[in-house]
């Protein structure tokens, strides 16, 4: 690795060692980055690697809220509103129990170079709490947001930062936290959120366009490989609303998911989860019971494999991770390369551990696409969202769905034309970083943020 990149890596492992999820990214993103780094000796000149992987600010606030007991209590929230070089902070909120400043910011720094890829105006945010929803009434995650966003209210705007939903925050809570912002406030900027309903500025197709999105890069790379989507086999991880749209797509271009993970264990449906009344279930199990996807195997009489993943089976085509940070390790990276699979395609953010991506990408059978491309349709989407609402429009179905693919297939040809321009063939991996961090570096030594 470059010297300057070395020795900023090492700072970063000296300060953040309590961090490793934001430590592991950022020795991602530089893995790519020294041929970039060696043609432009001015951002070594102005240490402009420093800059970037600290935050720009970063707020920290107390949330009380009081259960239907009558009890209080307090939890802790996080704004990370990392990089503005190239438009208003965007980026979701998460709220879960595992939450905390290393994995806020880790977002964030994804954020940064995922939103530069959408081509869109937008910067790199990211936020939440360690309250975590599941188990809550509606009265007591109401209470929650309302808590939460009188602490943040004051430090985002639609020209500002623009939050959004993540894990465990979804329609409802955003329903919610908008609901408080326009109470405090008392105006109408209804695109100071996205991810909203559809009656309050909502766009259509918001919850499936991460996995739309993600489909649309697979289609992408299975045609660089003169290849096709038509009859392949799908293994994902997750079932939430990024499985769910990879699902739905998937099935609409004639491929079909046959395995699917969740905390209890992991489904294999040889027919596929492609039909309405399979993707519906989908639904109202992950609504009941988050936890566990057992009853999908129960309801439609397929196989169940409690406790652990389905990675390195055989009778697939295509792998798409899908449901948290860090879900495929070195272990399972081998089983997957012995599979003889081609295609690993990640889509939750950071679902490979980095010793398990850089295995995978040794793999001369492989293509190996990165989170922070594949999944970037949602957050583009979330941009179109702010683009209705500030022209006060709705758009179709047909035309969110025409742009999101329009935005797949541009990230990945900028991907694979930057990793061509600096001798690295087909690696999209590298390719991402680079076009990612070009734009914002750019950006940054013009405006004179040094």
């Amino acid at each position: 690795m470059n010297a300057y990149l070395a020795s900023v890596l090492e700072n970063v492992k000296a300060k953040h060692g309590s961090e490793p999820e934001f430590v592991q990214t950022v020795e991602e993103v530089f893995s790519s980055l020294e041929p970039v780094i060696e043609k432009h000796p001015e951002y070594e000149k102005v240490d402009l690697l420093t800059r970037m992987v600290e935050p720009e600010r970063m707020f920290t606030f107390r949330v009380t809220w009081e259960d239907d007991q009558g009890n209080w209590h307090t939890n802790r929230g996080w704004r990370c509103q990392f990089n503005g070089a190239i438009g208003p902070y965007k980026g979701g909120l998460r709220f879960q129990k595992n939450v905390y400043e290393g994995i806020i910011k880790f977002l964030g720094f994804e954020q940064t170079f995922k939103n530069s890829l959408t081509g869109l105006p937008i910067g790199g945010a990211k936020g939440g709490s360690d309250f975590d929803p599941a188990g809550k009434s509606d009265a007591e995650v109401l209470r929650f947001c309302q808590s939460f966003m009188t602490a943040l209210y004051r430090y985002i705007g639609p020209d500002i930062d623009i939050p959004a939903g993540d894990m465990g925050v979804g329609a409802r809570e955003i329903g919610y936290l908008y609901g408080q912002y326009r109470r405090l406030k008392g105006v109408w900027e209804n695109g100071v959120i996205t991810g909203k309903g559809l009656t309050f500025g909502g766009s259509l197709i918001r919850p499936e366009a991460t996995g739309f999105g993600a489909v649309y890069y697979l289609c992408e790379v299975l045609k660089h490989e003169n290849d096709s989507i038509e009859g392949k086999r799908i293994a994902v991880s997750g079932y939430g609303n990024v499985a769910w749209g990879i699902m739905k797509k998937s099935a609409e271009l004639g491929a079909k998911v046959t395995y699917m993970a969740g905390p209890d264990g992991y489904v294999h449906d040889p027919d596929g989860i492609n039909t309405d009344e399979k993707l519906n279930f989908i639904l109202e199990m992950r609504a009941k019971d988050p936890m566990h996807c057992k009853p999908y195997a129960e309801k439609f009489g397929c196989e169940f494999v409690e406790g652990t993943k389905h990675w390195g089976h055989k009778d697939v085509d295509i792998l798409m991770p899908a449901a948290m940070q860090n879900d495929v390790n070195l272990e399972w990276a081998k089983k997957i390369a012995e599979s003889g699979v081609k295609y690993y395609i990640e889509v939750a953010n950071m679902p490979t551990t980095n010793d398990a991506l850089e295995y995978l990408r040794g793999q001369k059978h492989m293509v190996v696409a990165p989170s922070k491309a594949v999944n970037a349709g949602g957050v583009g989407v979330s941009a179109l969202e702010m683009s209705q609402n500030s022209e006060r429009l709705v758009w179709t179905a047909e035309e969110v769905d025409a742009q999101l693919k329009k935005m797949m297939v541009t990230i990945h040809s900028m991907s694979a034309e930057a990793a061509k321009e600096y001798g690295l063939g087909y690696d999209l991996v590298a390719g991402a970083n680079i076009a990612g961090f070009k734009k914002v570096a750019e950006a940054m030594m013009q405006q004179g943020q040094f």
